[in-house]
C-alpha cells in the first residue's frame, strides 16, 4: 500500500494557512451562496440565470486573452478564434434588434453609456434626462456617468400618477434646452419611454435620441414593451443580463445617422472607454443572443403575464403596487410603496431572511438621499420566469410576501414554504440545454 508524503511546507501550520486559509474560505462561501441561492426566490428586477452553455463559455481561455481594436484590425496576435466569434456575436445583435450597427465590445451598461457620452458630447453641454429620483439608473445623475462626462442633464418632468415621462412637459424642456443628446431609459421601468409622442419635437431641435434599454433589451428583442430603433432612437445602450439573460456585459445598438456618428460610436468604445472587452463574457453573450432569437418571443411574453399576475395578486392582497388603472407593468418589473406597512428596508430585510430577495427603491415622491431607507420596493419576475414559474406561482410568491411584509409572520417559517414552492424550480428555461448535443448526434448521423 502507497503511502502519502506531505511535502514539508505543509507542516508548518502558519504556512499552510497562508497557502490554503483564504482560497478554502473564498470556496466555502460561495458554496454557501450556491445553496442559498438554490432555495430562494431572485427578485432583483437587474439579475437573471445565464444558460449553461453560456456559463461554459465564462470559464473558456478567452477569459486569459487580450484583444483590443476589432476584427481583422488587433493591436495582439492570437485572436482568429476571437474575431469569428466576435464577428458572429456582431451578426446575431444586428439580426436580433434588426439593426445597422452593434458592438459588442462594452465591458457594461454603464461602459455602453459611458461611450454614448464620449462620442456625442463635451464637457459643459447639456443633455436632457430622466431623473433618478422617478426611476433613472443612476449613470444618468450628476454622480454618476454624466456627472463624470462633465455634462449637465436637466431633467424631464414627470407623471407620477402613471409612472411615466410628461410628454407636454417633456417636450418643453426639449425646446429650451435644445440637447445634442436626449436620454430616456429608467432603472424602475414600467412603461414603455414615449419615444413616437416626441419624436416630432426631437426632431426639431436635431437632438441625437439615446435609449438606455438596461431592463428591457430582452423584451425589446422579444417583441414586447416597445421598439425604440423604430420609434426615434438613433443608439440604444444595454447591459446584457436583465431580461436579457445573458452574462455581465454590455452593448451598444445602433441605427446611425450616418458614417460619422456610426465611427463616433465605434471609437469612443475603443480606445475611448474600454481596452480588453472580456472575450470570454463576449462569447457568453454570443451564445445567449442565439438562444433569444429562439426563445425571446416566448420568453419575453411569459415575463410580462408574470409581472402583470403578480401584480394583481399582491394588489388583491393588500399592497400598494403602483399604477393599479394601468395594468401596474408592462415590463418585468413592479414598483410597490411599503411605507404604511415599515418601509423599503424594514421589507426587503424581512424578506431576505425568508430567501426572497429584492431590493429597496425609492419612489418619485422620496427624497434623493433616502436611499437607504425609502418608501418602497421593486420586485422582477424575470429569473423567476427563467426557471419555469407562471402565473399561478405568481399568486403563491404574492401570499408569501404577504405574510412577511403584511402579517409580519416569522420570516423563518415563511422561508420553509419559500424552499418547498423553489424545489419545483430547478432548471434553467428557455435555453438551448440539451438540444445541442442532441443537434450534433444529429448531423452526425
Amino acid at each position: 500500500m502507497m503511502s502519502l508524503k506531505i511535502p514539508d511546507r505543509f507542516m508548518n501550520d502558519e504556512l499552510a494557512e497562508e497557502m490554503f486559509g483564504n482560497v478554502l474560505f473564498v470556496r466555502d462561501q460561495i458554496a454557501q451562496h450556491h445553496k442559498w441561492f438554490e432555495n430562494s426566490l431572485p427578485m432583483i428586477a437587474s439579475e437573471n440565470l445565464i444558460s449553461p452553455l453560456a456559463r461554459e463559455m465564462l470559464i473558456s481561455d478567452f477569459c486569459d486573452r487580450y484583444a483590443e481594436g476589432l476584427p481583422g484590425a488587433r493591436y495582439y496576435q492570437g485572436n482568429i478564434y476571437v474575431d469569428r466569434v466576435e464577428l458572429k456575436a456582431i451578426e446575431l445583435a444586428k439580426k436580433l434588434f434588426k439593426c445597422e450597427h452593434a458592438d459588442v465590445r462594452p465591458t457594461s451598461g454603464t461602459v455602453a453609456n459611458l461611450a454614448v457620452l464620449f462620442a456625442f458630447t463635451k464637457p459643459g453641454d447639456q443633455i436632457t434626462v430622466p431623473n433618478v429620483s422617478d426611476g433613472a439608473h443612476i449613470s444618468s445623475a450628476k454622480f454618476g456617468a454624466v456627472g463624470v462626462r462633465g455634462v449637465t442633464g436637466i431633467p424631464y418632468p414627470f407623471n407620477v400618477k402613471d409612472m411615466c415621462i410628461d410628454v407636454d412637459g417633456a417636450a418643453k424642456v426639449i425646446r429650451e434646452t435644445k440637447p445634442k443628446l436626449a436620454l430616456f431609459g429608467m432603472s424602475v421601468f414600467l412603461f414603455p419611454a414615449p419615444l413616437k409622442e416626441l419624436r416630432p419635437v426631437l426632431d426639431e431641435v436635431g437632438a441625437i435620441v439615446w435609449y438606455d434599454a438596461a431592463h428591457v433589451l430582452g423584451l425589446i428583442a422579444g417583441g414586447k414593451f416597445q421598439d425604440p430603433l423604430r420609434e426615434g432612437a438613433h443608439v440604444m445602450t444595454a447591459s446584457t443580463h436583465k431580461t436579457l439573460p445573458g452574462p455581465q456585459h454590455g452593448i451598444i445598438l445602433a441605427n446611425p445617422k450616418d458614417e460619422k456618428m456610426k465611427n463616433k460610436l465605434t471609437y469612443a468604445v475603443f480606445p475611448g472607454v474600454t481596452s480588453n472587452h472580456h472575450l470570454h463574457a463576449m462569447a457568453s453573450l454570443c451564445i445567449s443572443l442565439a438562444e433569444h432569437i429562439v426563445f425571446g418571443k416566448e420568453y419575453a411574453d411569459q415575463i410580462v403575464r408574470n409581472a402583470k399576475a403578480l401584480g394583481q395578486a399582491m394588489h388583491e392582497l393588500g399592497f400598494d403596487v403602483l399604477c393599479a388603472h394601468k395594468g401596474f407593468t408592462e415590463s418585468h418589473t413592479l414598483a410597490v410603496d411599503v411605507s404604511k406597512i415599515g418601509g423599503g428596508t424594514v421589507c426587503v430585510e424581512a424578506m431576505e431572511k425568508a430567501n426572497i430577495i429584492a431590493n429597496k427603491n425609492l419612489l418619485p415622491w422620496d427624497d434623493v438621499n433616502a436611499a437607504l431607507n425609502p418608501s418602497g420596493i421593486r420586485l422582477g419576475v424575470q429569473e423567476l420566469t427563467r426557471i419555469g414559474m407562471r402565473e399561478s406561482e405568481m399568486k403563491e410568491v404574492a401570499y408569501l410576501l404577504k405574510k412577511i411584509c403584511i402579517d409580519k409572520k416569522d420570516p423563518e417559517e415563511v422561508k420553509k414554504e419559500v424552499i418547498a414552492l423553489k424545489s419545483g424550480f430547478k432548471t434553467i428555461k428557455y435555453c438551448f440545454a440539451e438540444d445541442v448535443e442532441a443537434y450534433k448526434h444529429y448531423k452526425l448521423l
